[in-house]
């Protein structure tokens, strides 16, 4: 186990679709972004631009649908999805897709 890491607590990360029928307000961001600061277990993210073709091509670019990620560490899943109902894309009827990644 590394540094730092805490026995029953897992990685999650999220990815953020691009298919709200509505964009998010930024009253929506600033609520959502107090509660997962203070929640302890949001560990930040970032917005993804375009992303390019390497290799052999695939179906679909990933950032066709997926416009940014955020990463998360709890020991239950619970509290992420709590938080999840805040999320602005899902406020707006959009998709967020929670993915456990796996411990190293």
């Amino acid at each position: 186990m590394d540094a730092g890491q805490v026995e029953g607590v897992m990685e999650y990360i999220l990815f953020i679709h691009s298919d709200a029928p509505q964009p998010a307000t930024e009253c929506q961001w600033n609520e959502f972004f107090s509660a997962a600061k203070n929640s302890g277990v949001f560990k930040g993210g970032s917005e993804v631009s375009k992303g390019m073709y390497v290799g052999v091509k695939p179906e679909q670019l990933v950032s066709e649908t997926v416009v940014g990620y955020m990463r998360f560490e709890a020991d239950d899943v619970g509290l992420i999805h709590k938080l999840l109902k805040l999320h602005p894309v899902v406020l707006q009827g959009g998709t967020v897709e929670l993915c456990e990644t796996p411990k190293t």
